[in-house]
């Protein structure tokens, strides 16, 4: 993005026609800008790391069990957590957690 030195507005793209280049323009006052070079910026993104929901087994130690049925090893009692991740007029979201040692599958209810 770029900025009016004058005004401080965008700067809009005039793109390029009849012999005249591409060039940035101010579309409150006169100010006009050729583009002599190609405007290139990368930018690496980081990727945000996940933090599981159920952060370790002590978590899990004092966490209330309801009967639900794992759906990978279909164990019959499972951890729960209720969390608000959307608006508050939408209903909370409910996070399992299998209580089987050998599976402890996470997934969640909507």
């Amino acid at each position: 993005m770029e900025f009016c030195p004058t005004c401080a507005m965008l700067l809009q793209i005039e793109p390029a026609n009849s012999g005249r280049k591409l060039r940035l323009f101010c579309p409150t006052c006169p100010y006009v800008c050729p583009i002599e070079n190609k405007i290139v910026k990368k930018e690496h993104l980081v990727k945000k790391e996940l933090e599981p929901i159920f952060s370790g087994s002590d978590a899990m130690k004092f966490a209330p069990k309801t009967g639900t049925t794992c759906p990978r090893c279909h164990h019959g009692e499972a951890y729960f957590r209720q969390m608000q991740i959307r608006s508050a007029d939408e209903p909370m979201t409910t996070f399992y957690m299998c209580c089987n040692e050998g599976c402890q599958f996470e997934w969640r209810d909507d």
